[in-house]
């Protein structure tokens, strides 16, 4: 694993057969990724990104509490 300024390189993983991938110790760790935890996908031209569900649910509340005020 690599990190610079909060930025990691955690190196290559390759898809299985059935589209999963494992997702290295260092990146479940640094990210407190447990089993069970669901994960939302995004993703444009360059590439995918994964973030926690409960992460992505902040920003949203977030966003909508600047909208109802």
């Amino acid at each position: 694993m690599q990190e610079k300024d909060g930025k990691y390189i955690f190196g290559v993983v390759k898809v299985g057969d059935k589209g999963q991938i494992v997702i290295p110790k260092d990146a479940r760790k640094i990210y407190d990724l447990k089993p069970g935890d669901t994960l939302m996908l995004l993703g444009d031209q360059k590439g995918i990104a994964m973030l926690k569900t409960e992460v992505f649910q902040g920003i949203i509340d977030q966003a909508m509490e600047g909208l109802t005020r």
